[in-house]
Order: C-alpha cells, then structure tokens, then sequence
C-alpha cells in the first residue's frame, strides 16, 4: 500500500488493523510500516471482491459470510480509542445531502417550510441513530471493500480506517442496502431476521420486537443514503469521479423506499420526489 503523507495519513489504517488482527478479524497481515514515506507492506487478499463473485458462488452464500464476519466485530471489537459518531457528525453528513444533491446536482431550491420539514426530519434521524445500541462501525462495510479468498474463508476486509464506534444498524445498511447491488427486499428481511436473532443471543441489542429493529435499520439507512447522494455527487464534480453518478438512481430507490414507509418522513420524500422529477 503507497499512500503519499500529503494526501493520506496511515495511521488511523494502521492503529484499527492492529487491533483487528489481535481480534481475529481477516484484515491484511502488515510485514513493514514506514509511516513518513505512507508506505505499508502487507498481505494480499487479490482483486476479486463479492461484488465480483456474486455471479460465480451466488449472494445468499457471500452475505451469510460476510455477515457472520460483521458479529464476530459486533461481539469482539470494543475499542476506545477510534472517534464516536456523534450527532454533529451525523448531521453533518446528511448535510451533504442538500448542499450536493439537490442544491449543485439538481439545481432545486427548497422554501421555508420545505428547509423546516428537512431539518426537523434530520433531527429525528439522529435521535433515532442514536438511540439504538452502539458497537464498532466499519462505515464503508459493502460488496466493493470485502474481498473474496475462497468458499471456506470469510471476506478480506479493506477500508476500514475510518471505523467508529456507533449505530449497530450501520453497517448492516451499508451490506444488505448496498450502493451499489441490489438485494430482493425478501433476501433483505430474511438475513436482517437470522442477524438480529444473533444480536439478540450475544446481548448486544434487547429489543424483542423485530420491527423495531427494523425501523431502526431502516432510519440508518435514510441516513446513509442521504449521505451517499451527497458524496456521489462531490466526487463527480469537485473531482471528476462521474462513474459514481452510475449509481445514484439505487441510492434513490433506497431513499424513496424507506421514506414512503414513515409519515414522519414524507416531507423528505416530496422533497427527494420533488427533485427528481424536475430535474431528471
């Protein structure tokens, strides 16, 4: 791994490995660290990632494994010293939302009431982010950043340097609502139903209500979508990144989906409706 120290500081990647590794998490053994030169030599988990090899060895199998791999760091992965995700930070994501996405992507302009209904959602998002247990979050736990090894082996994890500690649901979102596959809604509830039964016996979460778990899950994943549109767009246009905008209509559809399902959220669908349909 070459990350220039001007324009990426290794550290984070290398303390949270660490400590992955000392955890049992398959993430890339490190043989030598230079951090002044943001050079690491570490092991090879290939260029096949499950998004890859859907095709080849079937979802259902790839995200039993994955998810498996994801309560082993529910369960295992305390660590003080990675950020929290505070409201601050969750606001400030979702901020992107309307900053990007609407205002520079789809050139829509919200009225006063339209920028009351989306702050006072935003406010209700966080407090529902934040009521639900907390555990290590990856935050970028999807089909692009686990590797494929072999049927007898759970993923590769990468890109885990930016790890928190914060919603369970979060990277729960990020797997079965991925960016950029979509799962059937059933194949969705089926291995949310087997996770949260797992949750439940290693008493990380003690709701006995599926469907308030699943109300959570889903107000995570408003969260991170708002998010993603945001960043979607940032990418394409601060940085030339425009393969990111192949994406976004999944991202819509997540959006749509989850805000068609609350009262409390549908101003925020006619606002996200609103914008899609006067600007394509």
């Amino acid at each position: 791994m070459d990350a220039p120290p001007d324009k990426e500081d290794i550290s984070s990647f290398v303390v949270i490995g660490k400590q992955l590794l000392k955890d049992n998490i398959k993430v890339p053994d490190f043989f030598d660290i230079s951090s002044p030169d943001g050079f690491i030599l570490m092991s090879d988990f290939g260029s096949t990632t499950y998004r890859d090899a859907f095709n080849l060895h079937g979802p259902a199998y790839l995200y039993g494994s994955a998810l498996n791999s994801l309560l082993g760091m529910q369960k295992n992965c305390h660590y003080q010293n990675i950020p929290t995700y505070s409201a601050a930070l969750l606001v400030g994501e979702m901020a992107l939302f309307k900053e990007w996405y609407l205002s520079k992507h789809k050139k829509t302009i919200l009225n006063d009431k339209e920028n009351r209904s989306l702050e006072e959602i935003i406010q209700l998002i966080v407090s529902s982010n934040l009521d639900q247990p907390q555990s290590f979050v990856h935050r970028d736990f999807h089909s692009r950043n686990l590797m494929f090894i072999d049927r007898n082996t759970g993923p590769g994890i990468i890109d885990f340097q930016d790890a928190v500690n914060g919603p369970i649901t979060y990277d729960l979102v990020s797997l079965l609502k991925d960016a950029y596959y979509e799962l059937e809604e059933d194949m969705v509830i089926d291995l949310l139903v087997r996770h949260w039964e797992k949750l439940k016996e290693a008493n990380l979460i003690k709701s006995n209500d599926f469907s308030d778990f699943y109300k959570s899950f889903e107000w995570m994943g408003v969260q991170r979508h708002m998010k993603i549109l945001g960043i979607f767009v940032r990418l394409s246009i601060r940085d030339g990144k425009d393969q990111y905008l192949e994406d976004i209509n999944l991202v819509e559809k997540y959006l749509i989906g989850a805000t068609k399902r609350y009262s409390e959220l549908f101003p925020l669908r006619n606002i996200l409706m609103k914008a899609m349909e006067s600007h394509g």
